[in-house]
């Protein structure tokens, strides 16, 4: 086997083996609606809040359903702001993007450390989320 193969292999393992939970919640922040606009050109903010809890909910991570009701929660709102094509290109856009697999700072479960994939929180964690969790959010 070739030195490069041995290598892959290696890492390959050692990320399949890491644990999926870190060990520290890193403050909430949230970037709007990253990528996207928060809104149209003359109501800049319209969908800005919608966006906001989505990023609550991708910052302190969980299952993969969580992940996929957070989405969808996403698009019911922007929807519900008037805006329902709009809303049908975020989910699209959320569910590409969003992923846990990339080490990205929109990534569900942004909050801790990469990687961080799905699961269900630990107690532990979940102490870390409501010690963490900005007023509006409570």
């Amino acid at each position: 086997m070739n030195i490069y193969l041995k290598i892959s292999l290696i890492l390959c393992i050692s990320l399949l083996t890491t644990q999926s939970y870190a060990d520290e919640l890193k403050p909430f922040k949230s970037d709007g609606c990253s990528a996207f606009p928060d809104g149209t050109l003359s109501q800049n903010t319209l969908w800005l809040r919608c966006c906001e809890q989505h990023d609550f909910a991708y910052w302190k991570g969980g299952t993969y359903e969580e992940r996929l009701a957070s989405d969808q929660a996403l698009q019911i709102c922007v929807a519900k702001v008037g805006e329902p094509s709009i809303a049908s290109l975020m989910l699209a856009g959320v569910r590409v993007g969003g992923t846990p697999y990339l080490p990205t700072s929109f990534r569900w479960g942004y909050g801790w450390s990469y990687p961080k994939f799905y699961g269900k929180l630990t107690a532990d964690e979940l102490r870390q989320v409501s010690n963490l969790t900005p007023q509006k959010f409570k």
